[in-house]
């Protein structure tokens, strides 16, 4: 068994595999920046309440967006698991060809997604993971990377809607029964749920036509994305997993 650990802006998620078998996932603050000892015991804890015999775990790989939060959390790791993770960066075996002016730039979420995209449903592919910041990152068919496009996420809009528009409330973020709305709140969750359909279809749209992609398969992934990806029709699969599954991947082909 092994620990697939994604560091994201907002959360860290914590996956429990058994070979290709996903245990269990769980999920702890990345905003709030821990010691060693305390995310070695949530790293322990909450694994044994769910009945996980951890002495089986013997081996974790971390992919992180959070410099701040790796020191704790990879010695938490070595000392509480007597384990040296993997790490998610420049070197590891990904099977995948970073063809962008700066490779050492690609962050670790990203190359992730790609692996995980490019194996599960092959290429040429678009992943878009709706997290924290929502990303595009187009495979080619022979498994190249090199295009990216970084835009909002929906909760980094909201939160300048609020924090910078002195009248406009914190709402929570869903879809409305129509984009006509009546009333602050909804008209809030109209503009920040159909803005991102519309942009989402028209960034599809721009990178089939540029590539020439007529075959273009499109993934996506990512918290928002279970509201998003319905209402986009040229989104051919949702995969909640497919971030944590690419760790499955990465450590499948960097420890055997």
């Amino acid at each position: 068994m092994f620990f697939a650990i994604d560091v994201g802006n907002t959360n860290i998620k914590i996956g429990i595999f058994d070979g290709k078998n996903l245990i269990t996932t769980f999920r702890m603050n990345s905003q709030i920046v821990h010691t060693t000892d305390e995310y070695g015991l949530m790293l322990k804890q909450i694994p044994e309440v769910q009945g996980i015999d951890l002495t089986k775990i013997e081996g974790a790989i971390i992919s992180s967006v959070v410099p701040k939060v790796m020191e704790s959390l990879h010695n938490a790791i070595v000392k509480y698991f007597g384990i040296k993770p993997i790490i998610v960066g420049p070197g590891i075996k990904t099977g995948i060809k970073l063809t962008s002016s700066n490779p050492k730039e690609v962050g670790a979420d990203r190359l992730v997604d790609v692996v995980s995209g490019y194996e599960k449903y092959g290429g040429p592919l678009l992943v878009i993971d709706f997290g924290t910041a929502t990303t595009y990152n187009l495979v080619t068919a022979d498994g190249s990377f090199s295009v990216g496009i970084t835009a909002p996420g929906v909760k980094i809009s909201a939160k300048a809607l609020w924090e910078d528009a002195a009248k406009l409330p914190e709402i929570e973020i869903k879809k409305p029964s129509s984009i006509l709305a009546t009333e602050t709140v909804t008209s809030m969750q109209a503009g920040l749920i159909y803005g991102q359909i519309g942009a989402t279809k028209y960034i599809i749209e721009q990178v089939k036509k540029e590539m020439g992609y007529d075959n273009l398969k499109v993934v996506a992934t990512g918290g928002m994305g279970s509201i998003i990806s319905p209402e986009v029709e040229e989104i051919d699969y949702y995969d909640i997993n497919l971030t944590i599954d690419g760790l499955r991947i990465l450590y499948e082909k960097n420890t055997k």
